[in-house]
């Protein structure tokens, strides 16, 4: 296998956290390059691929990856195009990640719009995924419709389901709920090869096991994620402030060998971030504050994806597929 491109540059913790993950994932057996300043310090031994520019969070992302050719992602996406490394892993600007990705590696042929899929973990169940979560914020019908083809790929190579189940992101279960874009879908959706279409649901569905896949435009899907994120942050810390009460610690105590397998199963660096879906190759996009855990669960997920002929699967999937 090919080495996995890791920006090192990107994040709010690069380069220390993004070396050490890389490190651990390449001592896991797994070929890793870093993309980044020739001087980069506290490589050891891992190659790198000389980049002297960097997109920084607050950057433009389309401007800045047409003016920082020499730029970390720009590398890092142009090594994957050029057949010198398997994929591509960044916490940096998401914006100029997927820019990246999109404007060097090229979209997959027949591919409206890539888009940003996001697993969410289910407490106590399977993982479901969302997208999309950002890429695409106005969408038409026929892009819902390969988002779900993609989706449905990508849930069968990373959580092994047979036979995805794809529910429509709507404000009701009904088939006629919604605004136009998501009845307009729907129609599509129910006649869509290649999709287990199982129809509207709701946003209470993401975390159960009810759903394995939920298609929504780039905007609906980035409101949805941030939110599970907040109400989780909230939850944990009210937990957390009650459980630090001193009339509460034998309680505490008591609970917190069972609650944290739970805590662990929702902690977001577990997934190592979301993938972009569509374009002509592997690209991972973590958090800004992912750890060096997170680096490495990106980097595992890459390697998974690389290995499992994902991009391959979907344009097939795309390829056969034609919408009426």
């Amino acid at each position: 296998m090919l080495p996995v491109a890791v920006d090192a540059m990107g994040g709010d913790f690069a380069p220390n956290e993004i070396l050490k993950g890389a490190l651990e994932a390449a001592a896991l057996g797994i070929p890793v390059v870093l993309v980044g300043p020739s001087d980069l310090a506290g490589v050891e031994n891992l190659p790198i691929i000389a980049a002297s520019e960097v997109i920084e969070m607050h950057d433009d992302p389309a401007q800045s990856v047409r003016k920082k050719r020499d730029s970390t992602l720009v590398r890092a996406a142009e090594a994957v195009r050029d057949g010198n490394a398997s994929a591509m892993i960044s916490a940096g600007n998401t914006g100029a990640t997927m820019a990246s990705a999109l404007l060097r590696m090229g979209r997959i042929k027949g591919v409206h719009r890539p888009a940003i899929a996001t697993p969410i973990p289910v407490p106590g169940g399977k993982t479901t995924v969302l997208l999309d979560a950002g890429a695409n914020a106005d969408v038409q019908p026929d892009w819902l419709v390969q988002f779900a083809q993609m989706g449905s790929v990508y849930a069968r190579r990373r959580y092994g389901y047979e036979n995805p189940r794809v529910g429509l992101l709507s404000i009701g279960e009904e088939p006629g709920k919604g605004d136009q874009l998501r009845k307009d879908a729907y129609a599509l959706m129910e006649n869509a090869p290649g999709i287990n279409f199982i129809g509207n649901v709701e946003g209470r569905d993401i975390m159960t096991d009810d759903v394995d896949v939920v298609v929504t435009d780039g905007f609906t899907g980035n409101v949805t994620l941030k939110t599970l994120e907040g109400s989780l942050k909230a939850v944990i810390k009210a937990l957390l402030n009650a459980f630090g009460q001193p009339e509460y610690k034998e309680h505490a105590d008591a609970l917190f060998p069972a609650l944290l397998p739970l805590y662990e199963q929702l902690d977001p660096e577990n997934t190592g971030g979301a993938i972009l879906l569509g374009v002509d190759g592997v690209c991972i996009i973590s958090h800004g504050s992912s750890s060096s855990r997170a680096i490495v669960n990106g980097i595992k997920c890459a390697q998974e994806m690389v290995e499992t002929n994902m991009v391959e699967e979907i344009r097939s999937a795309i390829s056969a597929t034609t919408i009426e």
